[in-house]
């Protein structure tokens, strides 16, 4: 039942067409020495960001579906059980941060070199750790809770399981604006003039309830350039990247932010933590179908870890493929808001030069990462909406 409603959910939810869109080519506008330099860079980084997510997923396997599982709970030598658990839950992530430490070194060398990166090596440092302790905090929550539910009904643990860890993950994308985003960064309003009252206007004329536009201090990190909404209801947020905001022509601010309204508008957020209870409380049942009774030993605690690296990455191709449906009709809801196909195409040209965003990934890699369409399917849905709208718009790299 769980499996059919996350299946009609998707259906219902996901955009799968929107308009037909002529063949990406990405020598139509951008340069040789723009192709060149994303090539260059992707042919840098690739081998050490993949060697860190195969290590990433092999790590938590090796340890969980082995001995050293059992072995680690025990060599903590801590009690009662409902500490050990969160201890054991953190040790299994803190020995695959550690591991991926070379390779992700290597890689934030690269994206240093080619300017992407701009945060010193303590700030590197800091993002890890914060990442480690939500991570933990994350999943020693639902160790914990399963262990115990198991402990008391050894064969009806899922469905207080279920209910519970999608509760649970509704209330976290409800406090993630407010509890883990300031963990990261620090927002501040959008000083008052012409830019911040035009955002308004054009929140306003989309029908699209928006108190303040928030300014993200990324650049203490970065030179991407990036806006997001996040939460939903009450703590929902529109926030740009100062970045973002510094040296981008207006008209092409404009199209991000109306990128982020048609996701506002179309409560893309709530519908994706609705796939995301669903889908949570679906792998619950699927645990219990493995584990049954066993999940009342909290030995088995790195095993629940190493199921929850198996699922999430056997579930991202699904996971990106609907986000990048989403995300199209984002950029659809943005060109009918603007009626600005011109400004639209040269402004994912321009994010795409300046985040060395991939152009033409290699089909798995598109399937396993790829959560937004690339810069040249934006490109070509920006031209498909321009013909359908009686306009044209020149290959970028011929001006």
């Amino acid at each position: 039942m769980l499996a059919l409603a996350l299946v009609f959910t998707i259906a219902v939810t996901t955009p799968w067409h929107l308009i037909d869109l002529p063949k990406p080519d990405a020598t139509l506008d951008f340069t040789t020495a723009e192709i060149a330099r994303q090539n260059a860079f992707r042919h840098e980084i690739l081998p050490w960001s993949t060697a860190s997510w195969i290590i990433s997923i092999v790590v938590p396997l090796a340890i969980g579906f082995s001995p050293l599982g059992r072995r680690l709970y025990d060599g903590l030598r801590v009690r009662p059980w409902i500490i050990a658990v969160p201890f054991t839950v953190a040790g299994v992530v803190l020995i695959t941060s550690l591991l991926t430490v070379p390779t992700d070194v290597l890689a934030e060398r690269i994206s240093l070199k080619y300017g992407l990166s701009v945060r010193n090596w303590r700030l590197w440092v800091w993002d890890r750790g914060i990442n480690w302790a939500l991570t933990s905090l994350g999943l020693a929550v639902i160790a914990v809770v399963l262990v115990a539910l198991a402990k008391r009904w050894r064969q009806g643990w899922w469905l207080p399981g279920a209910i519970i860890a999608a509760l649970l993950v509704l209330g976290v994308s409800f406090a993630y604006p407010v509890l883990v985003e300031p963990r990261f960064n620090h927002f501040t309003s959008m000083p008052a003039g012409a830019q911040r009252n035009e955002f308004l206007a054009l929140a306003k004329q989309d029908g699209v309830p928006v108190q303040d536009v928030l300014v993200a201090d990324a650049s203490k990190r970065t030179t991407a350039l990036n806006a997001y909404v996040s939460g939903f209801g009450s703590t929902r947020r529109l926030v740009v990247y100062d970045t973002l905001l510094k040296d981008t022509p207006p008209a092409q601010v404009r199209l991000v932010v109306a990128h982020e309204l048609g996701h506002a508008a179309e409560d893309d957020v709530l519908h994706g933590t609705l796939i995301g209870v669903l889908g949570t409380a679906f792998g619950i049942t699927l645990l219990y179908l493995l584990l049954g009774a066993r999940m009342a030993d909290p030995r088995r605690a790195a095993l629940l870890v190493a199921m929850v690296a198996a699922g999430t990455t056997l579930a991202s191709p699904v996971q990106n493929l609907v986000s990048r449906k989403i995300e199209a009709r984002a950029d659809y809801h943005s060109l009918r808001l603007t009626n600005d196909p011109q400004d639209f195409v040269a402004m994912q040209h321009d994010l795409a030069v300046q985040n060395i965003s991939g152009l033409d990934p290699s089909a798995w890699r598109y399937w396993m990462f790829a959560d937004h369409p690339t810069p040249p399917e934006r490109i070509a849905m920006g031209r498909a909406w321009a013909s359908q709208n009686g306009s044209t718009v020149p290959p970028l790299a011929k001006r």
